[in-house]
């Protein structure tokens, strides 16, 4: 049987980047009381990760009510937006988010200029109305990501996976068999939590959370990331300990390594051509687990068509003992799937926002 680490009650300080990326330090407790973003043992985790998903309204109303504040109750509203419009047609909601993605490019100015200065330094060969039209698409579709989230929430499970297509999974399959300890590579596309959710369906894995400031927001995310399937999810703080017993014990590791999480434990490596602040656990995780690397990156199709999650083929001759060349190699391999797809990828996050003594920031 596996076992889970000690359950670890989660900070509710938010950093910057919490909303996209899995990974920052969390503060340990002795409480066993369920908390989102906690470290679950399988007997307490079956419980949630069973439960039938519950309208937002009515499930709040019962038991989580938050705050009569304004932000409280546009919370609530959203979310049972979001549950509405999970009903509608994929195609449908699908063009609900390009219009809602038109609308933020034109009103969302500082998302806008860092997803534009990102194309600048990552596209150089591109001419600015090129680049501008590269920033629309991408609005249109991180706002189909934002709405098709409810499909992860509550759509049944047999409409998940008439609309998701899995491209290798005998890869994976393969390596699980055969006792591998497996560390999956999961870039910043904006179709990557359908990719995690395609994985859970299929198989016990573990991954890492962030507990996000909204409170309810926060229970949807972690509810819905342990919807199916009896999956792990850890806090950094002990990320590397327990993700390495996670793989050890035959839990693929759905991991994010692709963020700039500031200088303290990154080397600086090329993205594009820039030097960015990269976390380099990709080459250490591996080594400790004796992790076979497996790539996999979601897209989201045009016109609601569904989603497409490709499990690519496993690393060879990795890592190596150079973490900084492992490294290079990760964001070799990132940069040559983004231009397969620039417009998914997660331009709204400050990738070069870390820079190296003496350089200026571009943002």
């Amino acid at each position: 049987m596996r076992t889970a680490p000690t359950p670890t009650r989660i900070s509710r300080r938010k950093p910057e980047n919490a909303g996209a990326s899995d990974a920052y330090t969390l503060p340990k407790s002795r409480s066993k009381r369920h908390n989102p973003g906690t470290v679950l043992t399988r007997s307490s985790a079956c419980i949630l990760s069973k439960a039938a998903p519950t309208p937002p309204i009515v499930w709040l109303s019962r038991r989580h009510r938050q705050s009569r504040s304004p932000k409280g109750m546009l919370s609530r509203l959203l979310a049972t937006v979001l549950w509405l419009l999970h009903f509608l047609p994929l195609p449908v909601l699908a063009g609900i988010g390009n219009g809602l993605g038109a609308a933020l490019f034109a009103l969302a100015r500082r998302r806008r200029h860092i997803v534009l200065v990102n194309l600048r330094l990552c596209f150089p060969e591109l001419a600015e109305p090129q680049r501008e039209r590269l920033a629309k698409a991408h609005f249109k579709v991180l706002s189909r990501s934002m709405l098709e989230r409810g499909l992860l929430w509550w759509a049944a499970p047999e409409r998940l996976q008439r609309l998701t297509r899995v491209e290798g999974e005998e890869r994976l399959r393969l390596l699980l068999d055969a006792g591998r300890p497996v560390l999956m590579l999961a870039p910043h596309f904006v179709g990557l939590d359908v990719g995690g959710v395609a994985i859970a369906m299929r198989h016990d894995s573990a991954s890492i959370y962030a507990v996000q400031s909204d409170p309810l927001f926060d229970r949807l995310l972690y509810r819905g990331r342990r919807r199916f399937g009896d999956q792990l999810l850890l806090s950094r703080q002990e990320s590397v300990r327990a993700s390495v017993k996670a793989m050890k014990s035959g839990r693929p590791l759905y991991y994010l390594p692709d963020m700039d999480l500031g200088s303290r434990d990154s080397i600086f490596v090329p993205f594009f051509g820039v030097p960015a602040a990269t976390v380099p656990g990709l080459s250490r995780l591996a080594r400790l687990a004796g992790a076979t690397v497996v790539p996999v990156v979601t897209r989201l199709l045009p016109g609601g068509e569904g989603y497409v999650v490709t499990i690519g083929e496993p690393w060879q001759d990795f890592p190596t003992h150079d973490v900084a060349a492992d490294t290079r190699r990760m964001n070799a391999w990132i940069e040559a799937a983004v231009r397969t797809m620039p417009e998914q990828y997660y331009w709204v996050h400050r990738r070069f926002k870390t820079r190296p003594a003496g350089e200026p920031r571009p943002y």
